[in-house]
């Protein structure tokens, strides 16, 4: 079967769904693949890139919407695109299909499947295939490129003889997946960053960012975020006040704004007001992610970039991720060859629609002559809720001390267990071994209790920093080896010949787990 890609018609839109690269790796699952001339300029892939590749160029979208069995662009169709579908043809797209109901009924009475980008779970199994969180990362990080663009001194703070420069002071609203990315970029980039999100939980990837989290002086239960899949709750009432109060409070001391609360097929919540904006300095900036649904600033205008009366920049794009076209196709292109890859088990050529899949039932808004959306819950939850576990019951101190000598006796049963195996084995040795063998063997029988005993009883969250001890431990096994190495004896040496082996690979894996780990607490 045949996979085209058209041109994007939508204006300014820079992106293409097929790159040279994934059309390669879609060939090896059995597709042909084909794409309108110039469908990937804008994103910096040439005709000849594609053809280099084994793709055949077409002349128009006419032609090649008539050529394809199954069309992978990124926007959502024009109502013209939905009436060239034909009876067995699949679209892989973004689809918006919560507002979209008359062009899903147009595809379904048309008897083609649609399959909806954004409407992929968010599960575990689903992340190479989510696109709306690979668009979301660029979106952020393409925020801060812009917040600078448009701000007027350096991100970060600088000493010289000039005078001294303050580090620019930067809030994001919203962790999601563009706030993680905005809070990287802004860190990275020396800027005093500042984070709120409705879920508490997430203070804590925050600051370990380089990020302060805000917090919220008010008690709400977090809810889990299965139910939104895989997104903040809306919040009550009561909280989005207090919410706005505090950021009235630090308004004034904002350099930049990146506002990224969205939820798909909501409105866009305000967050930053008019007021606000008023409170913020000349020179300020604010970069509202949202803007697309509205906008969580009340002075954006989608698609505009607006300076207030008093000095604040206001950016309202909506196309961010195609600002980054080339990385942004990259990554849909590979989103869309992952579920390419989820839909030919066989890599034969020819998909096959499971919809008892949770990934391929999500995300179908339309299949077999149906309007398929909503799709029924996932069986496996976006987000795994951590079971609640019982409070466990205060035992008194003569249970406590009843539970101890349970759990010690057990342990010395254990132990003398397996004592009583080693001695008998040691003693079955020593009966058909040599006494200058037995003399070794004891020795080595001794180390590897001793060694056991050390090493079980201390604490997993030790055992790295353990690893620069049994490195030496681990160096004296090789020096006595060495000298057992030129013993008369062939299984003598054989041993030795195994335990510098066996030493060698401890010792350089110590070094390299060590290095990696010291690597987690160093700044790049």
């Amino acid at each position: 079967m045949k996979i085209g890609t058209p041109k994007e018609i939508r204006a300014g839109e820079a992106r293409v769904a097929m790159t040279p690269d994934s059309a390669t790796q879609l060939q090896k699952l059995g597709y042909e693949c084909a794409i309108e001339t110039g469908a990937g300029k804008l994103a910096g892939f040439s005709d000849a890139d594609y053809e280099a590749a084994g793709v055949e160029i077409i002349k128009t979208g006419a032609q090649l919407w008539k050529a394809a069995d199954i069309v992978a662009k990124v926007r959502q169709p024009t109502d013209t695109e939905v009436k060239r579908l034909r009876e067995g043809q699949t679209l892989i797209s973004f689809f918006t299909p919560a507002e979209n109901e008359e062009q899903m009924q147009m595809a379904a009475e048309k008897g083609a499947t649609v399959i909806a980008m954004e409407m992929v779970p968010r599960i575990s199994r689903a992340q190479k295939m989510d696109a709306l969180s690979s668009m979301a990362n660029i979106a952020g990080y393409r925020a801060v490129i812009e917040a600078g663009n448009n701000f007027g001194r350096f991100f970060t703070g600088q000493v010289t003889a000039a005078g001294k420069v303050p580090p620019a002071r930067v809030l994001v609203v919203g962790a999601g997946v563009a706030g993680l990315a905005a809070i990287g970029t802004s860190t990275s980039l020396g800027a005093i960053t500042f984070a709120f999100d409705v879920r508490p939980e997430v203070a804590e990837q925050i600051e370990s960012m380089g990020a302060e989290f805000v917090y919220l002086d008010f008690e709400e239960e977090s809810q889990d975020g299965a139910a939104t899949g895989g997104y903040a709750a809306p919040s009550s009432p009561e909280f989005q006040q207090k919410q706005l109060e505090k950021f009235r409070e630090m308004a004034p001391e904002m350099d930049i704004v990146i506002t990224t609360a969205l939820i798909p097929g909501r409105p866009a919540p305000k967050l930053w007001t008019e007021d606000m904006v008023k409170a913020m300095k000349a020179g300020s900036v604010v970069i509202d992610l949202a803007a697309e649904r509205g906008g969580n600033c009340e002075m954006t205008r989608p698609d505009e970039k607006i300076v207030t009366d008093n000095g604040v920049t206001i950016v309202g794009y909506t196309d961010f991720p195609s600002r980054m076209a080339t990385q942004s196709s990259m990554l849909y292109a590979t989103n869309i060859r992952h579920m390419m890859t989820d839909l030919t088990p066989e890599k034969d050529g020819k998909p096959v629609h499971d919809m008892e899949d949770d990934v391929i039932r999500g995300a179908t808004v339309a299949h077999g002559g149906d309007v398929t959306y909503p799709p029924p819950p996932p069986k496996v939850q976006a987000i795994a809720a951590a079971p609640k576990k019982e409070p466990e019951k205060e035992l008194t101190p003569e249970e406590r001390r009843a539970r101890e000598l349970a759990e010690f006796r057990k342990q010395t049963r254990n132990q003398v267990t397996l004592l009583a195996i080693g001695a008998v084995l040691v003693l079955a040795v020593g009966l058909v071994a040599p006494a200058s063998f037995m003399k070794h063997f004891i020795v080595f029988v001794l180390s590897v209790f001793v060694g056991f005993q050390v090493i079980w009883n201390v604490s997993h969250s030790l055992h790295t920093p353990l690893m620069a001890v049994t490195n030496a431990i681990s160096s004296i096994i090789i020096l006595g080896a060495l000298i057992q190495i030129g013993s008369s004896s062939v299984l003598i040496t054989i041993l030795a010949a195994l335990a510098v082996f066996m030493a060698s690979i401890n010792i350089f894996g110590g070094f390299l787990v060590t290095r990696r780990m010291l690597a987690m607490f160093q700044k790049s």
